[in-house]
Parts: C-alpha cells; structure tokens; sequence
C-alpha cells in the first residue's frame, strides 16, 4: 500500500536536510528519500574534503615561506597517507549514521533507495510508494559531467569524488577543466608533489569569474609549478604504456599518471523527469527562482535548480521551501550569491560581472585595485592580487565585486551585504575599516568609486 506523507522531498543533501530541519514541530509528515549518503556532495566528496585537502597542502606552502620571513632552514617530506587520513576523517569516512540520526531526529522519516518520480505527487523508492498530500520537494543535486571525448570513455579518470578523497598522490595529475572544482585540486596536488598541468578548452579558465580574477591568480599557479593551457581543446585520449595521453586540438600532447575532469556538473534528472516536469535549457529543472516552485506543490532546491552550485545556496533554498509549506510567502532573493574559489590567495565574487552588467543595460562605472600593494599585502608578503567593484552609475550603488587576496572569502560579507540590501556607495565610502586589515583596501576603493557615480 502506498505510504501517504505531507512533504516527500527527493534528496537528503544540504537541502532536503534544511527542509527537514525547517518543517520540525510544524506537525506535518516528512519523508526524505536519499540514494547515497545523508549530507549529499558537499560533506563527503565535495566542499568539505577538498578543502581539508587544500588546507593541509597551504600549510607546507606556509612553512616554505617561513625560510623568507621568519628562518634560515625549514624542512619537511609529505607525508600522504597522514593528509589523506585526515581528509577521509572530515569527510567522515564516507558514513552517514550520525547524519542520518540527525536528519531523523526533526521528526522526518528517511527512506534510502534511488528514488523515481512517477507522478507529481508520488515517489516510488525500493518497492515503495510515497504519496505527498501537501508537496513534492526536488533536492536530488547532480554528478559529474563527462564529456564527449574520443577514447574517454576507455580510460580510467577521476572526478571530484576521487579527486577529493584521495588514496594516492600521482606523480602527474592532468586536470581537464578550468573551473572552481579545477583549479582548487590543481593547486592542492601541486603543493603536496604532483606535477599538474590544467587543460581548458576555453580562452581563459575561471571563466565565471571577472577576467582580472583569472589574470591575477595565474602567477601564483605558475609558482606552484602548474602548467596552464588554455583555449586548446581535448579531442582524444589513450593509454600509451603506463601513461594517460591526452591529444589536445592544436596537436600538442599532454601526458599524465592521474587525469581529473573537472568539466562542470549535470543534472541528475533521471529521478523526475518521468513526471513529465520541465527542463531548463542546461537540463535542469526548471522553477519560479523567487518561489522555487516548478508547478503548483512541486519545488526545486539547490543544485537542481540550476541557480547556482553552492551549498550555502542549497541550505538557503531549503529554508525558503521549508517556510513556503508551512505558508509563509517566502520569496528567495538571488541578488547577492556569494562565490569563492578556495585557492591561495582565494577568489571572492558577488554579483555582476562588468560584462554581465552592461549586457543587463546598468549605467556600469568601475574601480580596480591590487590588494597586495595596501599595507597588509606587505606585510603578509603578499603581491599580485585584484580588486575590482562595479557600481550603477544612476542608483549610486554596488552591483558587483572581486576579490582575488589572502581572506577574500571572509571579506566578501561585507560587500554580500552591500548588494543585499542596496546600500549607496557615498555610504559605503564612509565606512571605517580597521588598519592593516586586508579588508581596508576596501575603503580607498569605495572612496574613488563614490567619486564617479556622483
């Protein structure tokens, strides 16, 4: 017999745990249907694990610039199988139990099975039938996008999940794709001892990002020893004896023990699309971005979406949902996603590119800076960063920013902020910053920039 729910929501990641957490003490019935582990991407192959590993590969660079700043000698050997521990550890050795209790624990009822929407209003998990009276929450994520290649698909690669929990540290690591995801796990394998080399099809990498992000970050890569190639498509690869080759469009070969691809995500539509829901151009599905509703009593949350890839995004989504069926008129706001790339020194970004703006008709006035060149960067040691705000000339306010710096992710809230609420740039000019924190770049910036949309 079917099983008869309030809410039955398709995924137990970040979102269908903040739906669960949101819907506590609300009286109504939840049940949470998860095919792999409770926690979703982020904690056990994604965010959480990758940046363990980048923080254990930050601090030999840390120790390395100790011989500059502060001793005549400082050695070290890598000790992998420790990092590799410590990574498995945060990332909970890929186990789920105290997440699943905690997820059980607001009350919701956890069904774990590759479920399928067969209706709209009916999930079929492991035999069976859950039946949602008041909404059906779609919170199921994506994977991996692989893309076409010849000879891809006889090779053995790794993926994020691979690449983020790893049990060995290639002496080569070819990473296919520019991106966030790319770049991250290109830095941290290169400071623990793999030779990478990056290879992105398109003419510039962190291609979402402001070009000055790309440009700036660039040095720092190449000090870490990585090759990057850009604008030189794959078109082929093979093993040629031990070795993965990659055959790129200009002719040139690239070889490597270990290749990532880093290519970008897909959706894991195959769980809805059944019910006949609608897709978005990319795939994804498609929702109301200010109820996140697909149809009536049918919602999006998260990666699903399309919106955007993030898990702060995805608990977000999932608080907006959550109130939205308790009948609250929650409205999502998208205006001020903050992005960060957590490579040293990170890259921060919030709202429209200068591209982007002018492509939405904004009056676009905009300042450049180097971080580096302001008291902290001497201090930290710290040359060749980016700053860059892009203000509305006729509202006198900000509509996006980035930072490439040490801490760029801390002080990005700020400037969140800003664009959250529309706070006029003479105003943010007045703000005082503390000396010499790295955020006080901000104030010079804000000053000049109050100066042009006046």
């Amino acid at each position: 017999m079917p099983q008869e729910f309030d809410v039955v929501c398709l995924g137990g990641g970040v979102a269908g745990e903040a739906i669960a957490g949101g819907l506590k003490d609300s009286g109504l019935s939840v049940a949470v249907v998860e095919r792999e582990l409770v926690g979703g991407e982020c904690a056990y192959w994604g965010c959480v694990p990758s940046k363990t590993l980048l923080r254990s590969a930050e601090t030999l660079e840390e120790a390395g610039r100790a011989r500059k700043l502060a001793a005549s000698r400082v050695d070290w050997e890598v000790d992998f199988p420790k990092v590799a521990k410590r990574v498995s550890w945060m990332a909970r050795d890929l186990d789920d139990k105290n997440a699943a209790a905690a997820l059980e624990a607001t009350g919701a009822k956890l069904f774990r099975g590759a479920g399928t929407m067969v209706d709209l209003r009916t999930v079929e998990v492991a035999g069976e039938q859950l039946v949602a009276r008041r909404a059906v929450v779609i919170a199921n994520g994506g994977t991996a996008a692989i893309p076409p290649i010849e000879g891809l698909d006889k090779v053995k690669y790794w993926t994020n999940r691979q690449a983020a929990v790893p049990r060995e540290l290639p002496k080569r690591l070819v990473v296919l794709g520019g991106g966030a995801v790319g770049v991250e796990l290109a830095q941290g394998f290169a400071r623990l001892g793999s030779k990478v080399t990056i290879v992105e099809a398109g003419p510039r990498f962190l291609a979402l990002e402001e070009p000055e992000a790309g440009a700036a970050l660039l040095p720092h890569l190449q000090a870490d020893g990585i090759e990057v190639l850009v604008g030189d498509a794959c078109v082929a690869v093979e093993m040629q004896s031990t070795a993965l080759v990659l055959h790129l469009k200009s002719g040139a070969l690239v070889a490597g023990d270990r290749l990532l691809v880093a290519t970008g995500r897909r959706p894991n539509f195959e769980a809805w699309k059944p019910a006949g829901l609608t897709q978005t151009e990319r795939g994804w599905l498609k929702v109301d971005p200010l109820t996140l509703e697909a149809r009536d009593g049918i919602y999006g949350a998260g990666d699903i979406t399309g919106i955007g890839g993030f898990t702060h995004l995805a608990y977000y989504h999932g608080q907006i949902v959550a109130r939205r069926i308790r009948g609250e008129d929650a409205r999502a706001d998208h205006i001020a996603v903050p992005r960060v790339t957590y490579t040293d020194p990170e890259v921060a970004s919030v709202g429209l590119s200068e591209q982007s703006a002018r492509e939405h008709g904004v009056d676009v006035v905009v300042v450049t800076t180097d971080p580096g060149e302001a008291a902290r960067g001497y201090i930290h040691d710290f040359h060749g960063g980016a700053l860059k705000l892009v203000a509305d000339r006729s509202r006198g306010v900000l509509v996006g920013a980035t930072l490439v710096t040490p801490r760029a992710g801390e002080i990005l809230g700020e400037l969140v902020l800003a664009l959250k609420v529309a706070t006029p740039v003479a105003t943010l000019a007045d703000v005082i910053h503390p000396y010499p924190a790295f955020n006080r770049v901000l104030g010079a910036a804000f000053g000049e920039l109050a100066a042009k949309v006046r």
